[in-house]
């Protein structure tokens, strides 16, 4: 299972929303990355590079997978696991029981 990201929701928005008030202040959007990863404390530049990409994403102006179709592939992964590991159980009980009508009865 991945584990949950060290940053804040609220703190991943706000430096996605202080890159695009910045950018205009710095020759490349790296810089201005760089600038916000600074300023709030942030391990990478490129940590904040895959936020800001997200976010184009999810607001539709970049091609690729958005966070609800992520969370949607993962979800049916996850029932799709269950219901393979259900299925298992009911064929090792289906060939039990069918094992037991092939045996002749006998009274005692």
């Amino acid at each position: 299972m991945a584990r949950s990201s060290q940053y804040p929701l609220e703190l991943r928005r706000c430096a996605v929303r202080m890159v695009a008030e910045v950018r205009p202040d710095y020759d490349t959007e790296w810089a201005a990355m760089k600038a916000v990863v600074q300023k709030l404390g942030i391990g990478t530049t490129e940590t904040l590079r895959k936020w800001v990409r997200q976010d184009e994403i999810d607001a539709g102006t970049r091609p690729g997978t958005t966070t609800q179709e992520s969370a949607q592939v993962k979800a049916m992964k996850r029932e799709i696991a269950e219901l393979k590991r259900a299925n298992g159980i009911l064929k090792a009980a289906a060939s039990f029981f069918a094992a037991g009508l092939d045996r002749p009865y006998t009274r005692s």
